[in-house]
């Protein structure tokens, strides 16, 4: 479900997709001051001009890792954000809302999450893919109990 309306004729949903941050206030989570939004285009046609319109912001382009989801920066090393962009009906963002919901209702799951992350990110220095690939196994096995609530 969009948490906020679209904000361009190419848009279809604009969604916030924390993770920790989502159990944060019902928790006591610490939370990065960052803010990962997901954007849907209204189809995959219109993909390109959108890449180009958000490149054109001032973001800077990390490209698509094969998922057909286009990752932005801004500001990323400040209170910066991630942007995704991607066309309607993508498994990565789905998968992304599923997850943050499953966090949000189970707030055990999130605070197990908020620890992985911190000890990934002290064992990590600086290197993303690492700590990326450090969560995977964590978020499968998420999306696998969220899968067995439907």
């Amino acid at each position: 479900m969009p948490k906020s309306a679209p904000r361009s004729p190419c848009c279809s949903a604009i969604s916030h997709c924390p993770s920790t941050i989502s159990a944060a206030p019902r928790s006591g989570l610490a939370a990065k001051p960052k803010i990962d939004l997901d954007v849907v285009t209204i189809s995959d046609g219109i993909l390109p001009t959108a890449i180009e319109m958000v490149r054109a912001g001032d973001f800077v382009s990390h490209g698509d890792r094969g998922e057909k989801r286009w990752a932005f920066t801004r500001d990323y090393d400040g209170n910066g954000f991630k942007l995704y962009l991607c066309g309607p009906n993508n498994r990565a963002h789905r998968e992304r809302l599923v997850f943050r919901d499953y966090l949000r209702d189970h707030p055990e799951r999130a605070i197990a999450y908020s620890e992985l992350k911190r000890r990934l990110a002290a064992e990590a220095n600086g290197d993303r893919d690492f700590y990326t690939g450090g969560k995977a196994a964590f978020v499968g096995e998420t999306l696998r109990l969220a899968c067995l609530m439907t």
